[in-house]
């Protein structure tokens, strides 16, 4: 199974960021002022972030666009801070009214190699989501170490720990959460069971998510991607009801047709919203967004 966040009480959140000052009482206030302007929940929104990578030190900075054979100059390189990034994020999401029932962090929440102190500071961050009544799931990504996540998080049960896949069930959707590891492959294993699942599920459109991307990339930060992304695709071409696959890794807006399958990076989903950026085909299951973090 994936792992996940429940939402926890006000009183917990308080509680738990009394140490970093002025930090909960903020928090605090915005999500009251969030609630008195009647937000709810919708169940069939879900909110996306992808590549986090929350550093120990939340004043470090890095530059999000310098990589190996990115067409980006040296001196161009924009430096952003992630953890600013993160809260201005979840500041967001918070504010959405209906608010989402559901956030997906797919992979990368680390910044180096999944340390102890850099998921420290990604769960305190995430922390005013939950307190706002937002579950939180997260995929593995090439920059996680999943057992120094699982030592954070007590309480894990047993079979929660091990490769991260799931499905979560929406009204109008179904979200299938792989587990592509560290070096982008999920695996015969993994792959059989995906089928399986799309299988017994098919009354509903089905929407995959894992961080690395299924075919190569050339943009900003180039990716070979999935080493079984082809048999991916193929499991998922061979199903009617599977309309896409979401990933993070790249750090660049795309979004591309796979024969009938959608490759997107960087989105927020709504079922019930239309999409501005897409054609009239593809309205009924997304809506694309150039913000995600």
């Amino acid at each position: 199974m994936p792992i996940i966040l429940p939402p926890i009480t006000r009183r917990q959140f308080i509680k738990r960021s009394l140490a970093y000052g002025g930090t909960a009482l903020m928090t605090d206030h915005l999500l009251t002022a969030a609630d008195r302007g009647d937000t709810g929940f919708d169940q069939s929104r879900v909110a996306l972030l992808a590549d986090t990578h929350i550093s120990a030190d939340p004043t470090q900075r890095y530059p999000g666009t310098k990589w190996p054979g990115s067409p980006v100059k040296e001196e161009e390189h924009e430096w952003v801070n992630m953890a600013d990034c993160l809260t201005e994020s979840a500041k967001s999401i918070i504010a959405l009214n209906p608010r989402p029932a559901h956030l997906v962090v797919n992979g990368d929440c680390a910044l180096s190699n999944g340390k102890e102190g850099e998921y420290k500071e990604f769960l305190r961050l995430v922390e005013p989501l939950r307190a706002a009544g937002i579950t939180v799931h997260v995929t593995i990504g090439n920059h996680d170490n999943r057992e120094r996540l699982w030592q954070l998080l007590p309480f894990l049960k047993k079979e929660q720990i091990g490769v991260h896949a799931d499905v979560l069930e929406l009204p109008h959707v179904n979200l299938i959460l792989l587990d592509s590891g560290k070096r982008g492959i999920m695996g015969d294993k993994q792959m059989d069971w995906l089928a399986k699942q799309l299988d017994q599920r098919q009354q509903k459109p089905a929407i995959v998510f894992a961080h690395f991307n299924p075919v190569p990339t050339y943009g900003v930060r180039p990716s070979r991607g999935m080493k079984d992304g082809k048999a991916l695709l193929n499991t998922l071409t061979k199903r009617k009801h599977a309309k896409a696959i979401i990933h993070g890794h790249t750090h660049d807006w795309k979004h591309e047709l796979n024969e009938k399958i959608h490759i997107i990076v960087n989105v927020v989903i709504s079922n019930d919203i239309e999409c501005s950026n897409c054609s009239s085909s593809r309205r009924r299951y997304f809506r694309c967004s150039r913000g995600s973090s």
